[in-house]
């Protein structure tokens, strides 16, 4: 700490002013300044992650398989977890598959004081001929490479990732559900476990994935939701991290949900600025289908990624299946902002078709009304539907990808 406050000394003097350092006390300082403030070691650690080096070690105590109608979201892992170490001076070690297990951390490490910490989720398939499918698995690797350079944790090889998670899969491939809409839920993790209380990139970190089966996200199943429109949070700024997927981003978020939760409302709907610009609902995207004022044209339209709303893997997948299949119909598709307040008058209108959110764990999740300024905005759905059009031919055409009943490139098999 000396060298740095010598350094910064020497930085803020004059030219002419600057004092004699001798080269040994400029090395340091230099290596000081590069540490505390560089990313270098996600720079560094794209290299020597070698799925070939695999090691695995089964477990001698196998679990029992929980029947698809008993799953709970989360609530059920799999016999094994893959496991990667990395340090800044080694680069990544050796992959290995190892029993499910606890991880043993330092009480200092630094993911537990400075969140270190990033993830992602996605989902293995079985396809209607036993084959295991992933479901655009590149997108994941390049969105864990934001999130981790973002908070300076390694960057990693996203193709050798999805061979190692390619393998771990089918090391447990017995605990993912045949069952239609039931899958195999895929946490890859990121955390930082250098032993220190000083601020600074991570010296080490660990890399691991779990497998949960998993069925319907919601226990309603696909059911219409309602929302609380929320102004008195804020989920993310622009500059900040909210379009990273950071375990920072998700704690803060639950006590409003608890809030809203108590008034009977399933998820906050998060409005953004003095313009209550529509953002994201609870941890999906959002997408609102409505007719324009003017010329009566459907549109479909999502937030833009401006730094305030995460870049999901399903709202791209909508996104392109929309211009894909919607736009020759007629529909216009839109990545801008907009305000509640037309929402609003949306509906007042007879404007508003549909609202739903997208995301990895629901694919998609329709919206039956929500709380905005005391007062309930109805988002189309009649009394006994639970899905609109839209959000229903969404939820079937990414599911027939997923499953393999569309031969697509998004669809990767094992």
């Amino acid at each position: 700490m000396n060298s740095l406050r010598q350094l910064a000394r020497h930085r803020a003097l004059p030219s002419r002013a600057a004092p004699r350092v001798l080269p040994v006390q400029t090395s340091v300082s230099n290596r000081l300044w590069q540490r505390c403030f560089s990313v270098t070691p996600a720079a560094a650690s794209q290299a020597g992650l070698d799925p070939s080096k695999l090691e695995i070690t089964k477990t001698s105590t196998p679990k029992e398989i929980t029947a698809s109608e008993n799953l709970i979201f989360g609530k059920t892992f799999t016999d094994h977890m893959l496991s990667i170490e990395w340090t800044a001076s080694d680069g990544w070690h050796t992959p290995r598959i190892v029993p499910y297990q606890n991880l043993s951390l330092d009480p200092s490490a630094c993911v537990l004081h400075y969140a270190f910490e990033c993830f992602e989720g996605m989902k293995a398939y079985k396809d209607n001929n036993g084959q295991i499918r992933l479901f655009r698995p590149d997108k994941n690797m390049s969105r864990l490479n934001k999130s981790s350079a973002r908070i300076a944790l390694p960057t990693v090889d996203g193709e050798a990732l999805t061979k190692l998670i390619g393998d771990f899969v089918k090391q447990d491939s017995r605990f993912i559900p045949s069952t239609r809409g039931y899958s195999l839920y895929l946490r890859p993790t990121m955390i930082g476990t250098q032993s220190t209380l000083g601020v600074g990139p991570p010296g080490s970190a660990l890399l691991f994935v779990i497998a949960s089966p998993v069925g319907p996200y919601y226990p309603t199943g696909f059911k219409a939701i309602s929302l609380e429109a929320t102004d008195y949070a804020v989920r993310a700024w622009p500059g900040g991290v909210g379009d990273k997927k950071l375990g920072a981003n998700y704690a803060p978020c639950v006590l409003p949900q608890l809030n809203a939760a108590s008034r009977g409302f399933q998820q906050n709907l998060w409005l953004f600025g003095e313009e209550e610009y529509v953002t994201e609902v609870g941890t999906m995207n959002l997408f609102i289908a409505l007719k324009d004022k003017e010329t009566g044209k459907k549109e479909l339209v999502t937030a833009p990624l401006d730094g305030t709303i995460l870049e999901g893997v399903t709202r791209d997948s909508v996104l392109e299946l929309a211009r894909e299949r919607l736009i020759p119909k007629g529909w216009t598709v839109s990545e801008r902002k907009i305000k509640m307040a037309d929402v609003a008058e949306a509906a007042e209108e007879g404007r508003l078709l549909e609202v739903f959110g997208s995301g990895t764990a629901a694919i998609v999740s329709p919206v039956r009304n929500i709380s905005y300024r005391g007062k309930l905005v109805n988002c189309g759905l009649k009394d006994e539907e639970e899905a609109g059009e839209i959000a229903l031919q969404m939820k079937n055409w990414i599911e027939g990808i997923q499953y393999g009943d569309e031969n697509h490139p998004w669809s990767v098999v094992l």
